[in-house]
């Protein structure tokens, strides 16, 4: 798995997983967050590999419909790059670079 894709869908399921389905929260979290493989998780539920397969790949479309929709993690990241962006002015005061600092841990927490 590509550990870009792994990286996306981790940021999407931080900002949408009550959106999806409880089981789809589950699969998703043991497959991209405990890394189990499809048998592995297929084996858990008692249920096929191929039915894993299905609900992950739903769960990932539905995550990709979401941000398309919503853009909650695409603005996310650009208000973070302005801050970082913000926070290299040199002219800054140390109140300033602070405000920015604490701008920065609400955004990624």
């Amino acid at each position: 798995m590509a550990i870009h894709k792994t990286l996306r869908m981790n940021q999407l399921f931080d900002c949408y997983q009550a959106l999806l389905t409880e089981k789809q929260q589950q699969m998703l979290e043991l497959y991209y967050e405990e890394d189990l493989s499809l048998a592995e998780i297929a084996e858990h539920y008692d249920i096929s590999r191929q039915a894993v397969h299905d609900n992950i790949r739903r769960g990932e479309n539905a995550l990709e419909d979401y941000e398309a929709k919503l853009s909650i993690h695409s603005k996310r990241m650009q208000r973070i790059d302005l801050l970082n962006q913000l926070a290299a002015v040199e002219a800054l005061s140390a109140e300033t670079l602070e405000l920015i600092q604490q701008l920065k841990e609400i955004e990624l927490t």
